[in-house]
Order: C-alpha cells, then sequence, then structure tokens
C-alpha cells in the first residue's frame, strides 16, 4: 500500500510550523515585554522609508523654482510607483497633479485657516499663553511623525508627512504637507516592501531545511529500507539485512527486523527439512504396502478383492500425498541452490501442453518466441504444470483458457487465465499457502491435496519471481508468473 503522505513531507511540514508558532511565539513576548506590536513592525520601515523620502525631496524642491515642482513629483512618482502631491499650509494644492483628497486624508493634514485681514501682532508672551511643539524645525526638516491610512470606494493608501515649503528664495520655508497615494498596499516599496521580509522567511526556511533535512532524508531513508525488506520477508525471502550504524530505537527496530528474518529462515527451512524427512521415510513403507497388496490381490478370494482394492486406493492416495510433499520441500530450497539459466517461455509452455492438455479443453497460446527468462528450467515447467492443470480441472468446461506472456517493466509476465468461477476475494493470497482448500471437508472429489499452488509460489520465488492471482470480470481467475528477464 502506497503512502498518501510520505512521512518526510509530514516531518518537513511540521518542522516549518514550529518554526512559524516559535517566531509567534517571540513575537508575542517582545510585544509584552518592549509593548511592540505588528503595526511597529510593519509600518515602522514605511515611516522610515517617507521621511527619507521627504527629507531628500524638501532639498531638491529648494533647488528647484516652484514651476518645475510638477516636474519633479511626476519622477519620484514613476520611481517609486505612487503619487506625490504637496499642499501648503493652508490645505491648496502647491504641485502635482489635481487631486481631490478623501475627507479622512483632510483631517489629519495640520492646516492653518485662510485669513483675509492683515496677519495679528505677535502677543508677548505671558503666563496664559500655551505652550506645544513648534510647527516646523528651524532647519527646515520636516518632523518625524508621518500618517498611514487607508480609504475605500475606491480603495486607497494614503501618507503624508509636514514638508518645508518654500514658495520665494527670499522668504523662510513655510510648513506644509507631502501627500504620498497608492492604489495597492504592494504596488510600490513607500507603503511596504517585501524584499527584506521575503529575505527573512527565505533565511528561516534554508536555517531551518539545513537542521532538518539531513536528520529527515536520514530516518525516512532507515524506514524505507525496512519497508522493503518486510515486504520481501512477507513474501518468503528471508536472505535480508537492514541494520545500519543507528544508534537509535530506529537502529534497534532495524536489528529486531534482521533477528526476525534469520530465525523465521530457520522455522521455515526447518520445516521444510522436516516435511522432506517424513516425506522420504515413507516411501520406503509404502512401496513396501503397495508391493504387499499387489501379491495379496492375487490370493485373496474373488469376494474379498473389493476390500483389497480400496486399500489400494488409499494406499495411493497415500503415496500421491508424499510425492506432493516431496515437490514442495524440494521447491522450497534457496534461490542459491536453483539452477538458474535462460530458458525460452514459449518452449516451456509448449511442454507444459504436451504434458497436461486434454481434449475437453480449449487452451489458446499468445507466447512471442524470443522472450527468454532467468529461472531454473525444471522449476518453470512444474510451476507453469500446477497452473494449468487447475485451469484445465476448474474451468475447462467453462470456456478458453488463455496463455500469454508479455514484458512490464524489465520483468516477464506470464499469465494463465480462465473463465470459470474464480474465488472468493479473501482467499486470493491464502490459496499459496501449503494445505490450504476452498472446500473445508478435504474429500478427494472436491480438490487435491492444497500443495499445488504452493508449490508454484515456492518454485516461482526460488528462481527470484513472484506469482499472485486475481479474479476476471465478469468471471474467472488470472494467475500472474512474474520472472526477470534474461539479458542477452
Amino acid at each position: 500500500m502506497k503512502a498518501r503522505l510520505p512521512l518526510f513531507t509530514k516531518v518537513l511540514f511540521r518542522a516549518f510550523l514550529n518554526l512559524c508558532l516559535l517566531a509567534l511565539v517571540i513575537a508575542f513576548i517582545v510585544r509584552v515585554q518592549f509593548r511592540m506590536d505588528a503595526r511597529s513592525f510593519l509600518l515602522a520601515p514605511a515611516q522610515d522609508r517617507i521621511i527619507a523620502l521627504a527629507h531628500t525631496l524638501a532639498l531638491e524642491l529648494n533647488e528647484t523654482p516652484p514651476s518645475g515642482w510638477g516636474t519633479v513629483l511626476e519622477q519620484y512618482s514613476k520611481t517609486h510607483g505612487a503619487g506625490f502631491y504637496l499642499f501648503d499650509e493652508r490645505g491648496d494644492q502647491l504641485a502635482g497633479p489635481e487631486l481631490q483628497l478623501p475627507r479622512e486624508v483632510m483631517e489629519r493634514i495640520p492646516r492653518r485657516e485662510r485669513r483675509d485681514g492683515p496677519p495679528p501682532q505677535d502677543r508677548p508672551p505671558g503666563p496664559d499663553r500655551k505652550k506645544g511643539p513648534p510647527e516646523r524645525a528651524r532647519d527646515g526638516r520636516p518632523p518625524a511623525s508621518p500618517f498611514l491610512l487607508a480609504t475605500s470606494n475606491p480603495t486607497r493608501y494614503w501618507a503624508g508627512i509636514r514638508f518645508p515649503v518654500r514658495q520665494d528664495p527670499r522668504e523662510d520655508p513655510k510648513p506644509g504637507t507631502l501627500i504620498l497615494m497608492s492604489s495597492s498596499m504592494f504596488g510600490g516599496e513607500v507603503f511596504f516592501d517585501f524584499k527584506p521580509w521575503l529575505t527573512v522567511v527565505l533565511a528561516m526556511v534554508l536555517v531551518s531545511v539545513a537542521v532538518w533535512l539531513p536528520f529527515i532524508r536520514g530516518m525516512t531513508r532507515s524506514i524505507s529500507r525496512m519497508t522493503r525488506a518486510t515486504g520481501q520477508i512477507a513474501e518468503g525471502r528471508f536472505e535480508v539485512h537492514v541494520a545500519d550504524q543507528r544508534r537509535d530505537e530506529i537502529g534497534q527496530l532495524s536489528e529486531a527486523i534482521d533477528r526476525m528474518a534469520s530465525r523465521l529462515s530457520g522455522f521455515v527451512n526447518g520445516q521444510k527439512r522436516f516435511l522432506s524427512g517424513i516425506a522420504h521415510e515413507l516411501c520406503t513403507p509404502i512401496a513396501t504396502i503397495q508391493f504387499g497388496l499387489g501379491n495379496l490381490e492375487r490370493r485373496v478370494e474373488e469376494d474379498q478383492r473389493d476390500a483389497v482394492a480400496d486399500i489400494q486406493e488409499e494406499v495411493q492416495h497415500m503415496s500421491a500425498l508424499v510425492n506432493e510433499l516431496l515437490s514442495f520441500s524440494r521447491a522450497g530450497m534457496k534461490v542459491i541452490d536453483a539452477k538458474l539459466a535462460k530458458v525460452n517461455v514459449a518452449a516451456t509452455v509448449a511442454r507444459v501442453l504436451e504434458r497436461e492438455a486434454s481434449a475437453e479443453s480449449t487452451i489458446a497460446v499468445a507466447v512471442e518466441d524470443e522472450l527468454n527468462v532467468l529461472a531454473d528450467s525444471e522449476y518453470l515447467f512444474r510451476a507453469l504444470s500446477n497452473v494449468v492443470r487447475n485451469a484445465i480441472r476448474y474451468a475447462g468446461h467453462a470456456g478458453t483458457i488463455r496463455i500469454s506472456a508479455r514484458t512490464i517493466e524489465g520483468l516477464i509476465s506470464i499469465t494463465v487465465a480462465d473463465s470459470g468461477p474464480g474465488v472468493p476475494e479473501h482467499a486470493l493470497e491464502e490459496i499459496f499457502a501449503p494445505f490450504y482448500r476452498l472446500d473445508p471437508s478435504r474429500s478427494q472429489e472436491t480438490g487435491g491435496l492444497g500443495l499445488g499452488l504452493a508449490i508454484v509460489k515456492s518454485c516461482v520465488e526460488s528462481c527470484g519471481g513472484s506469482v499472485h492471482c486475481r479474479n476476471r470480470q465478469p468471471s474467472g481467475l488470472e494467475v500472474e508468473i512474474r520472472l526477470p528477464k534474461a539479458e542477452l
């Protein structure tokens, strides 16, 4: 079963999420301890940029006559991606494209009311005169207190800052307001410059990857190795080795898998040796019994021959069981003991049909002559014989049995498909187990000994291949044998 979401992706995502949560915790601590909030982090750089732009623009306008102020503001607008406008202390526009300021912006502009009469005489300072911050600094530079706000219908972003206006070179600068306007928060670098934040994010990601990636790759590599090993063990191949140099729980699990594979290999090989020994030991007494029954049949009376025939039938059944056990134990040898060589698939299929085909069944073959597999010729012959024999026995009457072969991903796939009743879905893998039969009664009329497909599995796996079966639609069973392709 393929993982829906790889462990590597899960761990990397959790590492990045952990980094983000850590950043939020640090931001919360900074806000509590130093009374700083998101506005400070996001708007402080924008305020600094606006102050610097206003200072540079003020110096440039001081060297430019008022008739050229519009050209200077237009150049700044193109360079910084925002509109630049200049207003005097009475709220009248001095330079820039004609602009009608929204009410929210007008309220933020410090203005002096227009007066028709002469300016009032300066009053002498007294105790009742209120003191406050001067409207501008003595050197004419704007104070560091810009405002930022947004308006809707349409959406616009505004910034304003006190600005020294010198319309006459012979006069001192008068307080005015520089207005900046943009239709997007991210359209220009005045209001929000994403480059520093992008740099910070990339740096955090790189640090996280540098810290976590070696750990994650090492862990997922070990888990993948153990997954492949356990899959091989499940298929009956116990010659696996997954233990590595890790000294953590994963390393301990790898060593446990190696020990389990070694123990299972001992158990399975011991079972096969036991079956082989028992079968060999039974061959001699069974042959003696058959010989004795043959002599007894010639000497008994006519009315007793039926009883002797029944005994002979049971002995023959016992002999068939012993032969199947011998075949199963021999087929369970290790791969290194099998005589692997180039075997032609078409020639092997022809040998099988010469032995197993019958007049009651129809068999169609679609195998190319040049297909060769790396296998033991006798093991492959025995495996195909058992599969074809089963197909003829249980589905020969239901339609044509088709034998085909093709190349799939560097392997040769040999399939035997019939149109019989098939098998239940839950039994598709169990039918390859020794002594497993769909009919629990185990009568001789409803099936064999339950070793046919077990021998097929042992023979194929001894050649380094695999065997599977699946039900066909609307009916039928297909057995597929995959073996390595023989190199030229």
